[in-house]
């Protein structure tokens, strides 16, 4: 789970689709998350779920990237609308993909480590993020409590 820190769908849309980013010790990859979320809870399929997206150091390899238009400047400040969609799209993909076990924001990047999941090959590669915050996650935990997802803490 992700937000962008931009305040609009064109500006999120526009950083994943740059030609070319700068180079940040993981090579000139621009980032990519399988879907983006905006404020009033339209979901975008961006890429594939199966393909490989750059989104969450360590755990590219087995995650589907959802980002959420908002938390410009660290403000923490999902809408309800965008928590629906995203309880809505977990949902699916857990329908579709039975054999996903958690859901995670960015911020648990380093506690993630305990699910076995965690494989990097470039030492000391690594972003620190806080997003998209704990209040968003409680509330997808209980939107989600029906399924068979874990949380974190």
């Amino acid at each position: 789970m992700h937000w962008t820190a931009s305040g609009s769908l064109d500006s999120a849309f526009n950083n994943f689709y740059n030609v070319s980013m700068e180079d940040d010790g993981g090579g000139r990859l621009n980032v990519a998350s399988h879907f983006l979320v905006d404020r009033d809870g339209t979901i975008y399929r961006l890429t594939p779920e199966t393909a490989l997206n750059r989104h969450a150091i360590g755990y590219n390899w087995c995650a589907i990237g959802i980002e959420n238009v908002g938390g410009e400047g660290g403000a923490e400040d999902l809408t309800g609308a965008q928590l629906k969609a995203n309880i809505a799209l977990i949902k699916y993909l857990k329908w579709k993909y039975r054999d996903i076990e958690y859901v995670l924001g960015h911020f648990q990047h380093d506690e993630a480590r305990a699910t076995g999941l965690y494989i990097e090959n470039v030492p000391g590669y690594y972003a620190g993020k806080i997003y998209p915050g704990p209040g968003f996650m409680e509330g997808l935990k209980k939107g989600l409590k029906d399924t068979k997802v874990k949380f974190l803490n």
